[in-house]
């Protein structure tokens, strides 16, 4: 008996609510095994393949490339036990792909043994069985062209789906009328909420989302727009049509950055400190690191050991603050980010546990985050759980900066670049390697003295590195 099942975006973990489609791996007809990768989606924190906990036919699919969907709604659905098994010496390439994905053991109609937050743990059999369809491909529309569940031809899947539960059709209908272009264009639980916690007619808004869909910023528009009085303005010349700008979509990595940093100016009380420092003995000291053979030792490495080395002389800066508790969190740990300048715009990856590993070390995780950066292939947990933040903005050319600091963490020191300056040393004016140091801090976790005294002691490091020593 086959039995129509629907899959959910997963939660992807660490907090995520929404992702986009990026690219669909499958098409509907398509034959689906266990925890093959059936969606390609862009968090606010990486590009990840979601792999589909069910195998059988393909029935359904919602959402177009580029559309944003919320956690928990409906991915696709596949019809489970249309599909009958068959030998190996018959399989085709997508049962052979599914295999792989799987990792093990499983048949089309079992859910997944492997676990992506938020669903599946289902046993695997005890061999795999390759599969493929009883009949011709079901010939179900995607969801954003289909019609209506009672007009789809009569097939396997189509069938499946008349011998589902009452409910679990009518959770279908009611996804696919809002899909296809029902009374009220939305599909995000979120937005429903919101509107009805604010007392909106969804019905009187005016989609910005691709066919007029209704997105949670429609929403919050209109909920400012009853709450803000609006002033008398002067009357404007009307905007001609050359003048109109060019309007970017605020989500992804770009509008994860924009919510951040702006929880965190308005959040956080943070104070900028900076010192100049003459980074001529730290570059001599790298010189002849590399100079001895082994891995390269890059100069973040080194500023970040540096760091590690302060923060163990100053926790309150490795630290958070819980308001509701009215506390401060000072962490054992250090999970030192760093910014990282990518096409994807910017991204801070974290080294876990930096305390415990030396400047080689540091070197090989800034690289190997750097180069996951760039690919777009990091994980969401190598995005989050920063308790202390390094950015070197001297890459880009510039001197100085006043940082933003990474929410909820309590500082972040930026670094300009080092370039040879006049300089005193030793009473005569000398050309220098000079660099700037810059260090924001959230006042509420200490006064201007602890952060004084950390940016005094990263620059003595700088300036002296044998006083790092003391501290290894």
């Amino acid at each position: 008996m086959a039995q129509v099942l629907e899959f959910k975006l997963p939660d992807l973990g660490e907090g995520l609510t929404e992702a986009e489609i990026v690219r669909w791996l499958v098409a509907v007809g398509d034959v689906v095994a266990v925890d093959q990768p059936v969606v390609e989606v862009e968090t606010a924190k990486a590009m990840v393949e979601v792999p589909c906990p069910y195998g059988g036919v393909v029935t359904a699919r919602f959402g177009e490339e580029g559309t944003e969907l919320p956690v928990g709604a409906p991915l696709l659905t596949v019809a489970v036990g249309a599909v009958e098994s068959v030998g190996s010496a018959s399989a085709g390439p997508d049962a052979s792909r599914g295999s792989a994905a799987s990792g093990g053991p499983g048949s089309a109609g079992e859910s997944s043994g492997n676990v992506l937050v938020g669903y599946g743990t289902g046993a695997p059999a005890a061999r795999r069985r390759r599969i493929r369809p009883t009949g011709p491909l079901p010939s179900v529309p995607s969801a954003a062209s289909a019609p209506a569940p009672a007009q789809v031809p009569v097939s396997a899947p189509a069938a499946a789906v008349a011998a589902a539960p009452a409910r679990h059709r009518a959770s279908v209908r009611a996804v696919e009328e809002v899909v296809l272009g029902g009374p009220v264009p939305v599909i995000s639980p979120l937005v429903r909420r919101l509107a009805h916690e604010h007392g909106l007619d969804l019905r009187q808004l005016s989609g910005s989302g691709p066919d007029g869909l209704i997105l949670r910023a429609d929403v919050e528009h209109a909920v400012r727009a009853t709450e803000t009085p609006v002033a008398p303005e002067p009357v404007a010349a009307p905007v001609s049509a050359g003048a109109r700008g060019e309007r970017i979509p605020l989500r992804g990595v770009r509008g994860a950055v924009a919510d951040k940093l702006s929880r965190s100016r308005r959040e956080i009380p943070d104070a900028t400190c900076w010192v100049d420092a003459d980074a001529t003995e730290l570059m001599a000291a790298r010189a002849s690191m590399n100079a001895a053979g082994g891995p390269k030792v890059s100069v973040l490495a080194l500023l970040a050991r540096i760091c590690t080395a302060a923060l163990a002389r100053h926790p309150e800066l490795n630290s958070r603050v819980d308001m509701d508790a009215r506390e401060i969190v000072r962490l054992s740990e250090v999970h030192l980010g760093f910014a990282a300048q990518t096409d994807r715009g910017l991204v801070v990856p974290v080294v876990r546990n930096a305390q415990s590993l030396s400047a080689e070390s540091l070197s090989a995780e800034f690289g190997r985050l750097t180069e996951a950066a760039r690919q777009g292939t990091l994980a969401p947990a190598d995005l989050t759980g920063g308790t202390f933040t390094l950015n070197n903005y001297g890459v880009f050319g510039v001197d100085g900066s006043t940082p933003i600091i990474n929410h909820p963490e309590a500082a972040m020191l930026g670094v300009g670049r080092i370039v040879p300056k006049p300089w005193v040393y030793q009473g005569e004016l000398a050309v220098r390697h000079v660099v700037q140091l810059s260090l924001t801090f959230d006042h509420r976790v200490c006064d201007g003295g602890t952060a004084g005294g950390f940016l005094r002691y990263v620059a003595d490091c700088v300036e002296q590195p044998a006083v790092l020593l003391r501290s290894l």
